[in-house]
């Protein structure tokens, strides 16, 4: 008598393939967030973000810029950043601008890279 019908305004349900830890999400040129951020997978930021960002890996592009913690597996900075980071493998490229304590266990920093901050290894 009665049947329950799919509301045609939601959403189709999300997939639950697992595919969460290998996903990539770019946040571009012209995105500027204030919030914290938190992801499963990569995160490529190309615009600015206030607030702290948690993610397997991270990449802050060239004109990129981050002010607040950073926490991820992996990070590459070739932009700009302005406060924490915790990371078990950290790079910062030629044209990093960094301002931050950093704790790491794997540590890269190409030459012209402008870091000030204190630096301390993970105990392993």
């Amino acid at each position: 008598m009665f049947s329950k019908t799919a509301d045609p305004t939601s959403a189709p349900p999300r997939p639950t393939t697992g595919q969460g830890s290998n996903s990539r999400s770019v946040l571009g040129p012209d995105l500027k967030i204030i919030g914290d951020i938190r992801s499963t997978g990569s995160i490529d930021l190309l615009g600015e973000v206030e607030g702290t960002i948690e993610a397997r890996a991270l990449t802050i592009g060239g004109d990129g810029l981050v002010t607040g913690d950073i926490l991820a597996d992996s990070v590459d900075i070739k932009g700009r950043h302005s406060g924490q980071i915790a990371s078990q493998s950290l790079t910062l490229r030629a044209s990093a601008q960094v301002t931050a304590n950093i704790g790491y266990s794997t540590l890269v920093i190409e030459s012209g890279a402008q870091i000030e901050g204190r630096f301390a290894r993970n105990k392993e």
